[in-house]
């Protein structure tokens, strides 16, 4: 029996869609059990490719080596809200070397993509993710390890230097590269079902890069009592400790979340360019330096249009057109 989440093969081809019989799609949803199917068909770049009905006739279900690597899908709201989706929820979200290529690749896109202006990270299924793939870490040389952790530090820096604020939004657990990735995001909202863990110790694989991205949000005696107990913590618990940055209700998570990317979203692109880069310097120089820096920051902001245009907006008491 065919159900939700389940890989299907196309047995015909469907010109109108540009299908052919082979494609592989996933149910989204079930119809009628063994008549009617909602499927979606995802490319290699993990754009969303059709999303059509088909009958029970027209596809099968794939064998394993018919079920293309792990993916993501990228979508763009109209109103300026990117959404990285990652959607494997039945091998719990791992971020597997094609999925952070795949994280690479969109990431490159929006930097670049204007009516892109937020980014928003979320997951399909009870977990966020589960980090690496542990089968890519095992029975392997050093040179295939090194590949797979330098591919995750250029997401997490790719996600850290793009000029467009992002927000994790978080359903369920997050461990390891999971929540490194967490960490690493600009904004963090969680539901109040959420929990977070670096437990590679407790495998003999001490979570030591995405205990990066943690120190850098948690204070250090809890980022260190998470890295050496590998204990996951509640969504309370990281709010208290600053690894995430609000709890919703669950049932309001995706709500909420998009309520705050459109907020963003309405600034002026350039400011939350310069902003998000800004704000990133300084916080790793002493006080007298940063305070140095951010001076200069703030004159050179005050020289772009968009923040002579909002403030005459603000003093004409009406709303700022921007140029970006």
């Amino acid at each position: 029996m065919i159900e939700e989440h389940d890989p299907i093969v196309l047995t015909e081809d469907l010109p109108q869609h540009c299908l052919k019989a082979g494609d592989v799609g996933t149910v989204v949803h079930v119809h009628e059990p063994g008549v009617a199917y909602i499927v979606e068909f995802i490319s290699t770049e993990g754009k969303t490719v059709a999303v059509i009905t088909v009958a029970q006739e027209q596809v099968r279900p794939a064998t394993a080596n018919e079920i293309p690597p792990d993916t993501i899908r990228y979508d763009r709201m109209s109103d300026g809200v990117a959404v990285i989706s990652l959607t494997n929820p039945r091998k719990r979200n791992v971020l597997s070397s094609v999925v952070l290529e795949a994280l690479e690749f969109h990431l490159a896109d929006i930097a670049t993509d204007p009516g892109a202006r937020v980014v928003v990270i979320r997951s399909e299924g009870p977990v966020f993710s589960s980090g690496h793939d542990l089968n890519e870490l095992v029975n392997g040389e050093a040179e295939d390890y090194t590949a797979v952790f330098d591919a995750c530090t250029r997401v997490m820096e790719g996600i850290r230097l793009l000029p467009k604020p992002v927000i994790a939004q978080v359903q369920g657990l997050a461990t390891a590269a999971g929540c490194q990735l967490v960490a690493t995001c600009d904004i963090a909202v969680a539901a109040d079902t959420a929990a977070f863990a670096t437990p590679g110790v407790q495998i003999g694989l001490f979570c030591t890069t995405p205990g990066v991205a943690v120190a850098r949000s948690v204070m250090p005696k809890k980022a260190m009592e998470m890295l050496l107990t590998g204990r996951p913590i509640s969504a309370q618990e990281a709010l208290e400790f600053g690894l995430i940055s609000r709890i919703v209700p669950a049932d309001e998570l995706e709500e909420q979340v998009m309520d705050l990317a459109k907020q963003i979203a309405s600034a002026s692109a350039q400011t939350l360019a310069l902003g998000k880069a800004a704000f990133y310097q300084q916080i790793e120089m002493d006080r007298p330096s940063a305070y140095q820096f951010a001076g200069k920051v703030m004159v050179d902001n005050l020289l772009e249009d968009d923040a002579h245009e909002g403030i005459t907006a603000f003093l004409e008491k009406r709303p700022p057109v921007w140029t970006t």
